[in-house]
């Protein structure tokens, strides 16, 4: 599968086909079972030309198992997810266990600080399209190696500002709204995952932006660049604006100019 999209704009990297399967694909890249890891290293390896899957078992931290639709592990989360995003929980503290959990994963005492408050943290928590996908992995692709006979769930951009730029244009050229774009707060794989999964089942399904995600910046930041945002579409909105590239702006002077100015 090729993309009109991605040549228009001269993507650096692949856009990252999302898939899920009962069964694994051959030779695909995979974290060892119980190990931790940030899944958008995944996605960025496959942008890179890898296949890439994960599992319930291999999804590298309880964050990923939520945004790729496994369910919720938070409920058990060690300390309280809420302290974690927010305040941490220096109770934790108190017993030999928490401390060793602590001495992995600092967090867990002092919070990430990503919410105010232990309350706001769990309504964050309680609004996220949590589901249980009815299939045994989560598959990354490079496009370019998707057959058309593959159930395509989503596609997910890996773009600098002017590239972003174009597909928040492109995702609103034709359509009767403006609004067609979200940036929803959530972890990188949230946005790439159950957010957009949601935007699938709408009667007007969005675009969302992300890798606003700061902790998942870390990695990505690493392997793709600084400037790098994802931007990921429902298949059924990605197939809208393939449609919609030719004759549109990113075959006139203007997005040229752009290109040329910014080296691409």
């Amino acid at each position: 599968m090729k993309s009109k999209i991605s040549q228009a704009i001269k993507m650096k990297y692949s856009p990252v086909a999302v898939l899920w399967a009962d069964e694994e694909p051959e030779g695909a890249i995979e974290f060892k079972e119980g190990s931790r890891g940030c899944l958008m290293s995944l996605v960025c390896a496959a942008a890179k030309g890898r296949v890439a899957v994960v599992s319930r078992e291999t999804c590298g931290c309880n964050g990923g198992f939520v945004g790729m639709g496994f369910g919720s592990r938070y409920d058990t989360f060690p300390g309280g997810i809420e302290y974690f995003l927010s305040t941490g929980n220096p109770d934790l503290l108190k017993t030999e266990e928490g401390r060793k959990l602590a001495e992995r994963m600092p967090d867990l005492a002092h919070g990430e600080g990503y919410v105010k408050t232990p309350e706001l943290a769990r309504k964050f928590v309680e609004s996220l399209p949590i589901r249980d996908i009815p299939a045994k992995y989560v598959v990354f692709k490079p496009i370019e190696m998707v057959s058309e006979r593959e159930d395509v769930k989503s596609v997910v951009f890996l773009v600098n500002p002017d590239q972003l730029s174009a597909l928040v244009v492109l995702a609103n050229y034709a359509r009767e709204t403006t609004d067609n774009v979200a940036v929803i707060m959530g972890a990188g794989c949230h946005q790439i995952g159950v957010q957009v999964y949601a935007q699938a089942e709408s009667e007007k399904p969005r675009a969302v932006i992300g890798l606003t995600d700061i902790s998942a910046r870390k990695v990505t930041n690493k392997l793709l660049g600084r400037d790098i945002l994802s931007f990921a579409v429902p298949f059924k909105m990605f197939e809208e604006m393939e449609s919609n590239v030719e004759g549109s702006f990113l075959e006139r002077d203007t997005w040229a100019e752009v290109m040329k100015i910014s080296g691409l």
